[in-house]
């Protein structure tokens, strides 16, 4: 008998007609979670050609068609295991740049391919380059992950060649290299013991250095006229995340930054760096410097965006207020324009709306500019949810017990409108007579991440099995401030974990949800979330699916990579200090490794084998420990993936566990796994018997559990 009770497969059926009226269609996994039909649109240069990515056998790969005719469209690149995520064009117009790496192993290298199609030439052909890719996980300094081989924008005075940085002799710090696109051919710019990032211009020149300070902070040097460097800037720790140089003005003379050393938000500046005088451009109280457009050659920039729950764009040159306003008037969403040619004539513009797909234009500006141009339909990124019934996302604003403002999403089944109202108000209806609704917490990881609103497909996926699902910023967040941020340091597991409880009562006083029906998932530091809720508060949740999450803090800080050891002081005041005594017993206790007798809630794990950030240890030692125990846990390892499920069959197999394993414990109603699994390199390490359906769509495919290894000593 199973320690936790169990609902069979005729259950599940009983259950799902509970949670949701039935009038709204299922929605299939494939068509949130597979291959979009089109993504990352670009134009050249010259804006003669549209790039994008869409599959070619299943797979992600680069296409590109003339800017005036999609329907010519050829791909030019042959990825045949993992999609291309991350490209851009060479200012040449007749390459396309990109980053691959295998297995989720981010060990990645730079790849030039001709826009016509050819054979693609590894630009870094070295077998040891190892960095992250910046996409999935933020580093405590504010900056993404970097990846090994770290290629900088191309610039259009130096059109066949590229800057590459490359930690392949200091596995710490990245050398900078110019690369000649062509030929391969690298010469060294400047060999680097001491940087951990390189700010240059258009001419290829180190302008700024930016290194770590012993607090845990940011110095920024200046280049002097001997090729060396003085010190120029502090940024302390409070403003890490915040504080960094964005670009520089078209006659190098001035440098614009985000920064927050003045203000609680970060706001955008502009600074002299002959004479050190700082103007504010832009600024918003309540939320710091998103993202800004900056015109292609005159590097002023002419709007900014700032997001507290939903974004605002301050424009701040008048010659594309035309433009801009006559795009919002075009479609519904979050607009962002994704790219411009060089002499700004044609824009790839974004809708994002959280209740459809997104949309794709060629926006092409007026030539006398001030007046409005001409906008041209290109895609849908996901044409099979037209016509879907879709849920809206409501936003709103959660106080914390001790009293901060907590920014959250929440979307409910497209049938209970009732809600949607009560989450805008804020106030539970008296005279409610509709049961409130099965709930997943879904956290967002980082932590030093933001949830936001738009279309979100784990939203709409619960959403349409009959939860209502909430993502709420949790103290740490970005975005909202550095008191915010800062509230959060060395608060794993204790007030970070706190933000979350106040979210399930608020949503449980409110009516939304049943108290005793809300799981709690996530990935990364949703992970450890997940795991935190079910050691820490072991009453709280149903269950909990913990993806890519971390165990235990000593390990997982005691294994950072090499790229990661100019940063440690960061981790040790935003997270806590692994290097001493104290530190360790601090650490140990925010640890749910050191926990696990507490669980008494099913619990599923899924894990990346190749995972450099979160390793598969994490994973393994808290299924050994529970194994041990005899507690019951369901594990999933994919021997291809790393830092999550990218591989569309991954991500769907995953995601078909989810759904029987949530239905089985929430109530929900479930699309059959099916052969979603045995389509994928998923290995069932143990638990398999625990989800209703799962060891029958197996086969002979992981039959037998394989064994875990022990966990280490704590």
């Amino acid at each position: 008998m199973n320690r936790f009770s169990r609902v069979g497969a005729f259950g599940l059926l009983v259950a799902a007609s509970y949670a949701f009226g039935g009038d709204v269609p299922l929605i299939p996994r494939a068509t949130l979670f597979g291959n979009p039909d089109r993504a990352g649109a670009q134009l050249s240069p010259d804006g003669k050609w549209i790039s994008y990515l869409a599959p070619v056998e299943n797979v992600m790969n680069v296409w590109v068609a003339p800017s005036d005719d999609m329907s010519k469209a050829q791909a030019i690149t042959r990825e045949t295991t993992r999609g291309i995520r991350r490209y851009s064009w060479a200012h040449d117009n007749q390459h396309v740049l990109y980053l691959q790496d295998q297995g989720g192993d981010e060990n990645w290298k730079v790849f030039s391919v001709p826009a016509t199609g050819g054979v693609a030439k590894d630009l870094t052909p070295f077998d040891e380059i190892k960095g992250p890719d910046g996409n999935a996980i933020m580093l405590p300094s504010g900056k993404p992950l970097r990846p090994a081989a770290l290629l900088n924008d191309p610039s259009p005075k130096f059109p066949d060649k590229v800057l590459i940085g490359l930690n392949n002799r200091n596995p710490q710090y990245h050398d900078l290299y110019v690369v000649d696109i062509n030929t391969g051919k690298m010469e060294l710019l400047r060999q680097n013991d001491e940087f951990v990032e390189f700010v240059t211009d258009d001419t290829f020149k180190i302008r700024l250095a930016l290194k770590q300070t012993p607090d845990g902070g940011q110095a920024i040097y200046k280049a002097d006229d001997e090729s060396g460097f003085v010190p120029w800037q502090t940024v302390p720790m409070a403003d890490s995340l915040a504080t960094s140089p964005l670009g520089f003005s078209a006659d190098g003379g001035s440098v614009y930054l985000s920064d927050s050393r003045s203000t609680d938000t970060s706001q955008l500046t502009l600074v002299d760096l002959a004479t050190d005088k700082a103007q504010v451009v832009a600024s918003n109280p309540k939320a710091d410097l998103g993202a800004i457009l900056m015109h292609p050659t005159r590097k002023t920039v002419q709007a900014a965006s700032f997001t507290y729950d939903r974004t605002q764009w301050m424009v701040l040159d008048k010659s594309i207020q035309a433009d801009l306003d006559y795009l919002r008037s075009l479609d519904q969403g979050e607009i962002g324009v994704q790219s411009r040619s060089l002499d700004d004539s044609k824009w790839i513009v974004g809708f994002a709306p959280a209740d459809a797909p997104a949309k794709v234009y060629l926006y092409e500006r007026d030539p006398a500019g001030g007046k409005p141009g001409k906008a041209k339909f290109l895609y849908t990124n996901r044409s099979k949810l037209e016509g879907a019934t879709l849920a809206p996302m409501h936003s709103t604003v959660i106080k914390s017990r001790d009293g901060l403002d907590l920014v959250a999403y929440v979307t409910v089944p497209s049938d209970r409108a009732d809600l949607g109202g009560v989450i805008d108000t804020g106030k539970a209806d008296p005279k409610a007579t509709v049961k409130p609704l099965p709930t997943v917490l879904f956290v967002h990881g980082g932590p030093w991440a933001r949830d936001t609103w738009g279309f979100n497909p784990y939203h709409q996926w619960l959403a349409n099995r009959g939860y209502a699902v909430i993502s709420v910023n949790f103290r740490g967040s970005t975005g909202f401030g550095k008191k915010f941020l800062n509230a959060g340091n060395k608060e794993w597991g204790a007030k970070m974990h706190d933000d979350l409880l106040d979210t399930v009562d608020w949503a449980v006083k409110l009516g939304v949800s049943n108290k005793d029906k809300i799981a709690i998932m996530g990935g990364s530091y949703g992970g450890y979330a997940t795991l935190a809720g079910l050691t820490f508060t072991p009453d709280t949740f149903a269950c909990g699916v913990d993806i890519v999450g971390p165990s235990n803090i000593l390990t997982l800080l005691n294994s950072i990579p090499p790229y990661w050891a100019p940063l440690v002081e960061q981790f040790t005041q935003r997270v806590g200090d692994f290097r001493t005594e104290e530190g360790k017993k601090f650490l140990a206790s925010r640890s749910p490794i050191n926990f696990v007798d507490k669980i008494k809630k099913p619990l599923l794990i899924g894990q990346g084998a190749n995972d450099p950030r979160v390793k598969q240890a994490e994973a393994d030692q808290i299924v050994s420990a529970m194994q041990s125990r005899n507690i019951p846990v369901t594990y999933v390892l994919y021997p291809d993936e790393g830092h999550g499920f990218a591989r569309p069959a991954n991500n769907l197999a995953f995601n078909a566990v989810t759904e029987a394993f949530l239905a089985q414990h929430l109530g929900g109603r479930a699309e059959p796994i099916g052969d979603d699994v045995r389509q994928s390199t998923a290995q069932v390490r143990t638990g398999a018997s625990q989800i209703p359906g799962l060891s029958e769509s197996l086969g002979s495919q992981n039959a037998a559990p394989k064994p875990t290894p022990a966990a280490p000593e704590k």
